[in-house]
């Protein structure tokens, strides 16, 4: 799809994935058609991807992809970590859109707008930039192939946070909720888990992450990181979806996948953990 205005260019092809359409193709459907099925009520309305190559945690992330293919979804905010540059409160990037090997995804200029009229939201390019001056954000982009190859067409809203305290996470979740009620929305909450730990101290840590968002406990799950018993890089996107999330009508959780790097290279010394879950509406009409 042609773009119109500013257009954010991949910049993680060829790292992260693959910079060549057809392998990149490739490489994501041999993950989705590796991945499981579940049974997920009627309306999924948020999911939560890992964002390291897809060499370590495709597998993952297509868990989570698997469960929205095909469905009626026409807009998907992405709420993602910064990892490149530090900056307050969240940037809704306001450009044309985000370009992949896959193609160009347009941006909803009308959420994105009402979005920033809501506190500590901005239109920036915080968080959004790939110009050789910053370090290459990877965290939101990554999740865009996917999207690619299990929706027809959608629009995006670009979400980068910079702040991933309580409040923050209260104000991104509810604006969400209210600007997307209207709307066929999914929401993809970008994270990794622990970083770095030993295996058995890695999954210790990840499984109180596990624990929280399948018990839907935003709460839980935000204080135990502010308190550092658990990590998770991209924990302030996941508490801002789950809240977003309940406010959208969701009433049930689960968590479809894990695994960390030490089960893809076999180097248990020190490891990442990686997460796929989704938060969902149990009954009533899709």
């Amino acid at each position: 799809m042609k773009l119109e205005g500013n257009v954010r260019k991949a910049a993680v092809a060829g790292q992260f994935y693959p910079g060549d359409r057809k392998t990149l193709e490739s490489a994501v459907e041999g993950f989705l058609e590796k991945s499981e099925v579940f049974q997920l009520g009627t309306r999924i309305i948020a999911l939560v991807a890992p964002h390291a190559g897809y060499m370590y945690s495709g597998r993952v992330a297509a868990q989570a992809y698997r469960q929205v293919a095909g469905r009626d979804i026409n807009v998907v905010a992405v709420i993602a970590p910064t990892h490149t540059e530090s900056f307050s409160g969240s940037a809704v990037y306001g450009g044309g859109g985000y370009e992949t090997p896959l193609g160009g995804i347009p941006v909803h200029r009308a959420c994105v707008e009402k979005l920033a009229s809501y506190p500590t939201l901005t239109i920036s390019d915080h968080g959004h930039r790939s110009t050789l001056s910053f370090r290459q954000e990877h965290s939101l982009e990554v999740q865009l192939p996917f999207l690619q190859s299990v929706l027809t067409e959608f629009s995006l809203i670009p979400i980068v946070m910079g702040d991933q305290d309580r409040t923050s996470c209260e104000h991104l979740g509810r604006a969400l909720a209210e600007v997307l009620k209207e709307e066929k929305a999914l929401i993809v909450a970008s994270s990794d888990l622990s970083h770095f730990h030993p295996y058995e101290e890695a999954v210790r840590l990840d499984r109180m992450v596990m624990e929280a968002v399948s018990e839907f406990d935003d709460r839980r799950l935000s204080d135990s990181l502010s308190s550092r018993v658990c990590e998770a890089c991209g924990g302030g996107p996941i508490v801002s979806a789950m809240i977003a999330a309940r406010t959208l009508g969701a009433d049930r959780a689960e968590v479809l996948a894990y695994a960390n790097s030490g089960d893809v290279t076999g180097d248990r010394t020190q490891v990442v953990g990686y997460m796929s879950a989704a938060f969902f509406k149990g009954n009533g009409e899709n």
